[in-house]
């Protein structure tokens, strides 16, 4: 694969295994123990991936997200969550500010592997169509991983764009949240179903006044269906 990855964690022990073990699996590794030093690089190398430590020496995680995603440049690397904390709440905070998924401490090498492809897997296999679009006002465009609403690029993560396609693609259809984190982790998700919820507030907020499209259909999931 040799993508490259960006770890940023204040134990350098777990730096060090994901490290090992990365590089075993093809991929290229970085290590940060401060957001300050992974600031620092990111100018000069924009990584594939971030896997992000929720709780850094001087700055959280959720602040570091905010910043990458309000930046033009780094707003669509995708970024793992790594946190020691398992309310849910602290889960819904990270998505809520952009982040793609997560994986709690004490982690499985293997699993936040599966993860890492998981997300950069999704990103790269989309259908290859020229657009798909809406009342010609909204196109998207899967192959340039570019979304636009009349004519301005939406700021969309990863997961958004991927659930935005699979909207379109099936739209009028009723999609329940298993088939839509089916289409975005297959097997290896893990993830719990307010995790779609999230991201579809997220959809609605950034497609402006198309977002009432984007409708909910009460204890089964969602559709895209014009009024």
């Amino acid at each position: 694969m040799n993508e490259l990855v960006f770890v940023v964690d204040d134990e350098p022990d777990i730096c060090e295994l994901i490290r090992i073990n990365f590089t075993k699996n093809q991929f290229r590794v970085k290590t940060f123990l401060t957001a300050e030093s992974f600031f620092y690089q990111i100018p000069k190398e924009i990584p594939d991936l971030v896997i992000l430590d929720l709780m850094l020496p001087d700055m959280d995680g959720i602040e570091v997200t905010k910043i990458l995603k309000k930046n033009e440049i780094y707003s669509r690397i995708p970024i793992i969550m790594l946190t020691a904390r398992v309310e849910e709440i602290d889960r819904i905070i990270g998505l809520e500010v952009g982040a793609d998924d997560y994986v709690t401490k004490p982690f499985s090498v293997r699993e936040l592997i599966a993860r890492v492809r998981s997300v950069i897997r999704r990103m790269s296999l989309a259908e290859k169509v020229s657009y798909l679009g809406l009342e010609d006002r909204l196109i998207l465009h899967p192959e340039k991983y570019d979304a636009r609403l009349d004519g301005q690029k939406i700021d969309l993560t990863p997961t958004e764009f991927r659930i935005l396609e699979l909207l379109l693609r099936k739209k009028g259809t009723v999609l329940t949240r298993e088939q839509i984190l089916d289409h975005l982790w297959g097997d290896e998700k893990t993830v719990i179903d307010r995790t779609i919820d999230v991201h579809i507030r997220h959809i609605r907020e950034k497609l402006k006044d198309l977002g009432r499209y984007v409708k909910s259909v009460r204890g089964i999931g969602y559709k895209l269906e014009k009024d």
